[in-house]
């Protein structure tokens, strides 16, 4: 089924009726590129835990109007929450990582850059390129059907995203790291006795890695470093074997 994501002033209650208007960008998405007309029936979400099940009933030049026929909940992410906080790869790299994040139902994207990003500092990261991110997480929300959108952080300095990520009982982190003194992830998890944290941090380098000074300070945050085997992973892969693992563990796949 079609599944559009819309603002949420376009959904109207009156008289015991609810309605959806379409207008601007959303209007020429839906009825000009996806060729849905009167009559069309799909779903629409507007980040309030809810699929609106709609019909269409009047198609204009530029609005339209639909009426909810059900709605039906939307879960919530269950937690722990998973925030990935990814050292900026190259474009095509980071938006592969983005559209398959939202996928997989990680709350939050916090990209930085380290020493080894292919993207040193916020002047190099266009305008263009942070709203193509959002309109990558908006296509993938609608494919998947998540009831929220996933939330991209300003990209910030290695010494601030350290600053960011303050370790509690309720959080813990951990790093992808192929050098030596790491652990499986399987037996970092395995050997963990705390309570279930609401939060998970995954820390992963970009094309290059972590070098030395950054892995000690990730030692120094508290933070143990995991490998996910002997084969050296591409940054798209490492981060989605990270997070299956993750769902898995902490029983978040349904």
């Amino acid at each position: 089924m079609r599944r559009y994501w819309i603002p949420k002033d376009q959904i109207r209650e009156a008289a015991g009726s609810i309605t959806v208007n379409f207008s601007g960008d959303i209007f020429h998405h839906i009825f000009g590129v996806c060729r849905q007309e009167v009559g069309s029936k799909f779903e629409v979400l507007a980040g309030d835990q809810k699929a609106h099940f709609v019909e269409v009933i009047q198609v204009g030049k530029k609005s339209a109007e639909a009426r909810v026929l059900e709605t039906r909940t939307i879960p919530s992410l269950k937690t722990p929450h998973i925030h990935l906080a990814i050292s900026v790869p190259r474009f095509p790299v980071m938006e592969a990582v983005i559209e398959k994040a939202v996928e997989m139902g990680v709350v939050a994207i916090h990209p930085f850059f380290s020493e080894y990003s292919f993207v040193r500092s916020a002047a190099m990261v266009p305008e263009s390129k942070i709203e193509r991110w959002q309109k990558i997480v908006v296509s993938a929300t609608q494919q998947s059907g998540r009831g929220e959108l996933l939330n991209i952080s300003p990209a910030l300095s290695w010494t601030d995203l350290q600053n960011k990520f303050n370790q509690t009982p309720n959080k813990m982190g951990l790093f992808a790291y192929e050098g030596e003194g790491q652990k499986s992830i399987k037996n970092y998890l395995q050997s963990r006795q705390t309570q279930k944290p609401q939060e998970i941090w995954l820390f992963v380098g970009s094309e290059g890695g972590f070098s030395q000074t950054e892995v000690q300070a990730f030692h120094e945050m508290g933070l143990e470093a995991v490998t996910l085997g002997e084969q050296v992973l591409r940054v798209e892969t490492a981060c989605i074997a990270l997070v299956s693992v993750l769902k898995y563990e902490f029983d978040l796949m349904g």
